[in-house]
């Protein structure tokens, strides 16, 4: 690990960075509408595929590291307190019984959060109803204004979370500053072979590069404050929202629809 990492941080740093931001979404698709730029509706559907997985990997990577690290530290008091009582094999190495990690329990409590949970009883809404009276009587009216209001809000918890980033290593900072970048330019690449060959649109190649170069800011922090709680929030909640969100609306966005733009204009 990086020096004043810890690796519980490091893995929910991660993890946040994997999963997407609803907040840059929003802006990228009212951005894609203003400037003409057509995408397939169904790109945006790609949030949850994309944000579940993340997390809940997260979840578990960590859950198995701190098994392994309170197994090995268990081994470590019993042999010193006592040594004469250790097993041996038959061919003559102290036996170890490893206790093996359970994945599924822990995938299905990180399910059971609750936003995880709301996200993905939206999507089985969005399944098995009819959503599109819905989003035209009441959400398309409010939508641009709620998403102004989400923006002030999260520009404010960026202030707040920057002092409390400063309180830890500066290799947060610096990953929260290139990942959106690295992560958004990978993904466009792969949406370009995916243009090139199934004729996926620039306007959703803009989306997947988005999507990826986003990192949670709704659903994240509270299923990782759950689901890690040996982490600690002000790293990379700190990074993600002081530094990385930022970088991916103000840097991000605006260099995947110029690329899109200069690829439609040649």
């Amino acid at each position: 690990m990086l020096p004043n990492v810890k690796t519980e941080d490091g893995i929910a740093t991660a993890g946040l960075f994997g999963a997407v931001s609803g907040s840059t979404l929003a802006a990228a698709l009212t951005l894609l509408e203003t400037q003409g730029i057509p995408y397939e509706p169904w790109a945006a559907a790609l949030y949850p595929f994309m944000d579940i997985p993340a997390l809940v990997t997260a979840i578990v990577l960590a859950s198995i590291y701190t098994s392994k690290r309170r197994g090995t530290a268990d081994e470590y008091l019993s042999k010193e307190e006592y040594p004469s009582k250790q097993g041996i094999t038959a061919r003559g190495y102290p036996s170890k019984e490893q206790e093996r990690v359970k994945i599924w329990p822990i995938v299905k409590e990180s399910l059971q959060g609750s936003a995880l949970s709301a996200l993905l009883l939206g999507l089985a809404l969005g399944l098995l109803t009819q959503p599109e009276s819905v989003y035209k009587s009441f959400y398309d009216p409010l939508f641009r204004g709620l998403l102004s209001v989400l923006m002030l809000i999260m520009g404010m918890e960026a202030a707040a979370r920057l002092k409390e980033l400063r309180q830890v290593a500066q290799w947060y900072a610096v990953y929260a500053f290139v990942a959106p970048l690295l992560h958004g330019l990978i993904a466009f690449g792969f949406g370009m072979i995916a243009h090139y060959t199934t004729q996926f649109s620039l306007g959703g190649v803009v989306i997947l590069a988005v999507i990826a170069a986003s990192s949670s800011d709704i659903s994240g922090p509270p299923t990782l404050r759950a689901g890690i709680p040996s982490a600690n929030p002000s790293a990379y909640i700190g990074a993600s929202t002081a530094v990385g969100t930022p970088v991916a609306l103000a840097l991000g966005i605006p260099i995947y629809i110029g690329l899109a733009q200069a690829l439609m204009g040649g």
